[in-house]
């Protein structure tokens, strides 16, 4: 447990500096860590990145090494969610299908949100909890106990409640008493979990958890994403929701969905290239599938 303690202590330290400085540090962190990334891993991102992008090689250079550097800002807006919290509008700005999205909660029937890992995806589930969304983050547990510890203690700070991904009881539990389940929705799971769909013009992997859920409990769907703009603020975009169909051909209904769901990740990395994790290996099963 010496890691908890270690970053408690880091987030304490990180408090007590302006905003802008702890920007600056995460920063200067970044770029020093990106120096040790694996020259495998970096060459999968620039792989990644030119097939999906059709870039040349020195814009995929550029695009992979702007998605690892932002983790510096990201780490750091997360050591600072104590100062944060109380203020989050200050830091992010909700925007889109909002007034839709305030009529469903109305309704207590709940709903589920599907986005990708891009932007800051941990400070979006924050600023939604204290926006006054009852927010459950579905997690999976990290390797490092401490580390498990410490996030999932400053995500329940930010008001969100925090569950595994295998605690699917509890899921559809909260779901029916009107929370928001949230579901990252673009990594690649095993090929026994997930359904082949296309990505940026190739076969891929995808979960399915959002379809499914939203079809079984005929809840809507709503695909949120964040931006962060160049003055270091973040726009949180709420776009209109989906809702699953529910016909006799249940793996049609579920297939059609994921894919919407992907397309529209895959556009949004489309506009925000540097925001996403090109890091992860995110055709590795389909590449297994054939070997």
């Amino acid at each position: 447990m010496l890691s908890y303690y270690a970053v408690k202590l880091l987030s304490r330290l990180v408090c007590l500096l302006p905003h802008a400085a702890a920007m600056r540090l995460g920063e200067a962190l970044a770029k020093i860590a990106w120096i040790f990334v694996p020259a495998k891993r970096k060459r999968l991102a620039r792989e990644q990145v030119m097939r999906c992008l059709h870039t040349d090689e020195r814009e995929a250079d550029r695009i992979a090494r702007a998605s690892s550097l932002r983790f510096g800002t990201m780490l750091m807006e997360v050591l600072r969610f104590p100062v944060m919290k109380e203020h989050m509008s200050d830091y992010v700005t909700i925007v889109g299908a909002v007034d839709e999205l305030n009529a469903v909660m109305a309704e207590g029937k709940g709903a589920i949100f599907a986005t990708s890992h891009s932007g800051n995806w941990e400070l979006m589930g924050g600023a939604f909890a204290c926006a006054g969304y009852p927010l459950v983050g579905v997690a999976k547990k990290q390797s490092s106990e401490g580390m498990d510890r410490f996030i999932n203690e400053y995500r329940t700070l930010v008001g969100m409640h925090i569950t595994y991904s295998s605690s699917v009881r509890e899921m559809f539990r909260m779901l029916a008493e009107g929370w928001i389940i949230g579901l990252i929705s673009d990594q690649d799971p095993s090929l026994r979990d997930g359904i082949i769909i296309n990505f940026f013009g190739r076969e891929t992997n995808a979960f399915t958890g959002a379809a499914s859920i939203g079809r079984f409990r005929s809840v809507p769907i709503f695909p949120v994403f964040m931006h962060r703009e160049p003055n270091g603020r973040h726009v949180l975009l709420v776009e209109p929701a989906i809702r699953t169909p529910k016909t006799e051909d249940k793996d049609a209904d579920i297939r059609q969905t994921t894919q919407y769901v992907n397309d529209r990740i895959e556009a949004w990395v489309r506009k925000y290239p540097e925001e996403w994790f090109w890091l992860h290996d995110r055709w590795k099963s389909i590449r297994e599938r054939s070997t």
